[in-house]
């Protein structure tokens, strides 16, 4: 089984690189001329709306951290004023003054019932959750790459199909025509040939008109932008083929893989750690707090005849409050918190059973697709078979021309199906990847 080189800590390093890199203002990067299946990842990585959102997350969270930090810490600040007042209001003597004052003040929480440590505790499993985010939408943003690109190379196969289709519908009208010039076959025959050969123009304008819808959809997802005015730019040409690459996976330890290694369950988990300390904290007001506070001001008296009075010192000292009966807000608190836990706590367990369907789903998908593969390519090379039998009789007089014809059709509803057994394998392959949380980072030049 082929899994994805990179570990899920060198995952988890990737996606937070990731969110230091992205600026406010994205500046589209030029396509090469032509883009294969990496070079498509590669420019999602740095385009794609959704990832670029999802590293702002982690940014938001960062400010958050920081944020709640700033209590562990002292904080210092300065405090100042000025006054002047006249004789009608003055109750001090002489009867005019000013004065000014001027405080420098510095504070340290010391103690909090453990407030301070659970909310920083809690911003940073936050703050890891957000990361885990990040990797789950990379993880869902190449799934949609890889579909979309492999969209466009089955689009772009079955214009090949119907190309291919009408040139054996031609050759069919021709010999139609020369064995009607010869006296073999008659006006009907080559009338019938004609009328299929129209009947299979339709197909080849849908097969391109899905071609162009399928650039389109694979631009969105690149997040490709259009050109200033709105208007559509050349896409690259796209290189690459459906290929068949067999693997094979293992229920029990693909599910097992799956619990290690998706993003959103690591997500939640950090989630419900966060909620534990979110208690903590809740708890914490409980308890009285504590903080020290010093504190250096300098003081200065005016007075109306030149002369002046200043003094500075310091002071240091404790400060302590405690909520003695807050009419049970706390307890509310607490009770609130405790839900959210909870509901996080069954959130995972929730998010557990939807990932463990959505492995066997996608197994599932895979074994019908590998199936599907091998039926048609037989399919396939029957159906060739039987227009070159159909076409030998029919020269020979033994086999009519709509035994030729239906032999026609069947080859092109095999192709078309062996396409679309190859784009199912595909597709399916890049989701069971993304199932069991093999994030495909890496790309290979």
């Amino acid at each position: 089984m082929n899994l994805i080189s990179y570990s899920r800590s060198l995952c988890f390093i990737f996606a937070v690189s990731l969110a230091s890199q992205v600026t406010a203002q994205v500046q589209p990067s030029e396509l090469p001329s032509t883009l294969d299946v990496n070079g498509a990842i590669r420019y999602a990585l740095d385009h794609n709306y959704s990832i670029l959102q999802a590293r702002e997350q982690i940014k938001l969270q960062d400010g958050v951290l920081v944020q709640v930090s700033s209590r562990s810490i002292p904080n210092i600040g300065v405090n100042g004023g000025y006054s002047k007042n006249s004789s009608a209001v003055s109750t001090s003597y002489p009867a005019e003054t000013s004065l000014y004052s001027i405080q420098l003040q510095a504070s340290q929480v010391l103690y909090s019932g453990g407030g301070v440590q659970a909310s920083i505790k809690a911003a940073k499993f936050l703050r890891d959750a957000a990361a885990y985010d990040l990797e789950a939408v990379i993880n869902q943003s190449l799934l949609q790459v890889r579909t979309g690109f492999y969209s466009v190379l089955l689009a772009r196969e079955k214009i090949k199909v119907q190309e291919e289709n009408i040139a054996l519908y031609t050759r069919q009208l021709e010999d139609a025509q020369n064995q009607l010039r010869s006296g073999k076959a008659s006006n009907f025959e080559a009338l019938r040939a004609e009328v299929a050969l129209a009947n299979q123009q339709p197909g080849l304008i849908s097969a391109r008109n899905d071609y162009r819808v399928a650039i389109e959809q694979l631009r969105q997802v690149m997040g490709v932008p259009s050109s200033p005015r709105g208007t559509t730019s050349a896409f690259p040409d796209i290189s690459g083929s459906l290929e068949y690459t067999p693997e094979s996976y293992v229920l029990e330890s693909a599910v097992a893989t799956a619990h290690d290694r998706r993003p959103e369950l690591l997500s939640l988990q950090a989630r419900s750690q966060s909620g534990e300390q979110a208690v903590v904290q809740a708890k914490a007001a409980y308890y009285p707090s504590v903080s020290a506070v010093g504190t250096y001001e300098w003081v200065g008296l005016g007075l109306a005849h030149g002369s002046n009075v200043n003094n500075n010192g310091w002071v240091v000292g404790l400060q302590s409050s405690w909520a003695i009966f807050d009419g049970r807000a706390t307890e509310g608190k607490v009770r609130q918190a405790r839900s959210q836990e909870t509901q996080s706590r069954l959130g995972l367990q929730s998010e557990q059973l939807a990932i463990d369907v959505e492995v066997r789903q996608a197994l599932s998908a895979l074994e019908e697709a590998n199936e599907l593969v091998g039926a048609s390519k037989k399919t396939v090379q029957l159906a060739l078979e039987s227009l070159r039998l159909a076409q030998a009789r029919y020269h020979s007089g033994s086999a009519t021309q709509l035994d030729v014809l239906t032999s026609q059709v069947d080859l092109t509803v095999a192709r078309t199906n062996e396409l679309k057994s190859n784009y199912a394998y595909s597709v399916a392959l890049a989701t069971i990847h993304k199932a069991i949380g093999a994030v495909d980072i890496t790309v290979k030049n």
